[in-house]
């Protein structure tokens, strides 16, 4: 992948506050009905730096393949030759030829005490880097998810980023100065972002394309959490894909899992081979089972940040008017964060429907 090389920027001040909660439910962000799609790119923002316990694996394996964040004493992830940044890494957004960007929004979000505490103030900014361009800002737009425990300090922010990728269209993106903390605890550390485009083009298929977030842990008392999709006038035997972030899913512990129900039939057990059936929260930046590798870097386990692209077509064998997403643990849990979906649409009930509804 062609380095991109970004333009120091001094820092900021801290970003005003966008107001926060400890939970968020799960609301629409963004729907249209056209013909189209949604792309993403993600990537972590930290990463092992040496073993922590005495059953840790070498950072290169853990990176690899097992391990988990608790283990390890982790460090900031910084691919940029900015001095100015402490953390930045990279990722592809890859759209059809002849595309145009509807919407795109930027999410970001990370644990803030491992061991060290970073300040809540940082949460809702970011820096972001368009192709071949250089570091702007990007502060964010509505309420942040922030939700403190005797272990963690948690958060997700965002912010509608649909000018800058409208123009500057495809290609790699750099996100830096993500709020996250390095150190060692039972816990972990993680952290990572995802801009989530939804994009008209004329050759592919009409879709509904729908994208919601939220911010909702799972604990061990609190072990589902469930997001409808209504109205959406999906297609018979349609083809179907939804995407989701999340935080802390440990890779191996087991436990946790995501299904579909189309309607009121029974609901399908979303998973494939990068996210298997009851470890689906795993550490994996992956696109339908295979791990994304257009990043830097491309670590296969992230140790701790999800944001993962599954096939949803077994759930769309009759037409239907809604889907509901069932997010489950049995372990430690995990904090939902974003859920996303394009599927073809049925064209006689799509037929007097608008594009581009947002909040």
């Amino acid at each position: 992948m062609a380095l991109l090389m970004a333009a120091a920027l001094p820092r900021a001040a801290a970003a005003p506050a966008a107001g926060s909660a400890p939970e968020i439910p799960f609301a629409e962000r963004y729907r249209a009905v056209q013909h189209g799609g949604i792309a993403r790119a993600a990537n972590s923002a930290i990463t092992c730096r040496a073993p922590a316990t005495a059953a840790a694996a070498p950072c290169a394996t853990a990176q690899g393949g097992k391990g988990v964040n608790g283990d390890y004493e982790m460090f900031y992830i910084d691919v940029d030759d900015d001095p100015n940044t402490y953390n930045s890494s990279r990722a592809h957004l890859g759209l059809p030829a002849g595309s145009r960007v509807s919407y795109a929004r930027l999410y970001w979000g990370g644990n803030l005490r491992v061991g060290e505490q970073k300040p809540h103030k940082d949460n809702g900014r970011v820096l972001i880097a368009e192709p071949g361009g250089s570091y702007r800002e990007v502060l964010a737009d509505t309420l942040v998810g922030h939700r403190t425990t005797s272990q963690t300090d948690a958060y997700q922010a965002s912010a509608d980023v649909t000018g800058l990728v409208r123009d500057s269209g495809p290609g790699v993106y750099t996100v830096a100065q993500l709020n996250v903390a390095m150190g060692h605890s039972a816990a972990g550390a993680w952290g990572g972002w995802t801009l989530v485009v939804a994009y008209e083009n004329e050759r592919e298929p009409l879709r509904q394309l729908a994208l919601w977030d939220g911010f909702q842990p799972l604990t061990g008392r609190r072990t589902a959490h469930r997001v409808t999709m209504t109205d959406l006038n999906l297609a018979a035997d349609g083809r179907g894909s939804a995407g989701m972030v999340a935080y802390n899913g440990d890779r191996g512990v087991g436990g946790d899992t995501l299904t579909v129900a189309s309607g009121n039939r029974a609901p399908v057990r979303l998973h494939n081979s990068a996210n298997p059936v009851t470890d689906v929260m795993n550490s994996t930046i992956s696109d339908h089972g295979k791990n994304v590798e257009q990043r830097e870097p491309a670590y296969r386990n992230t140790l701790g940040y999800d944001s993962d692209v599954f096939d949803v077509s077994s759930a769309l064998t009759r037409r239907s008017d809604s889907l509901t997403f069932a997010f489950g643990t049995r372990d430690e849990g995990y904090l939902a964060g974003v859920l996303y979906l394009a599927a073809d649409a049925d064209r006689r009930a799509a037929a007097g429907e608008g594009n581009g509804a947002r909040r």
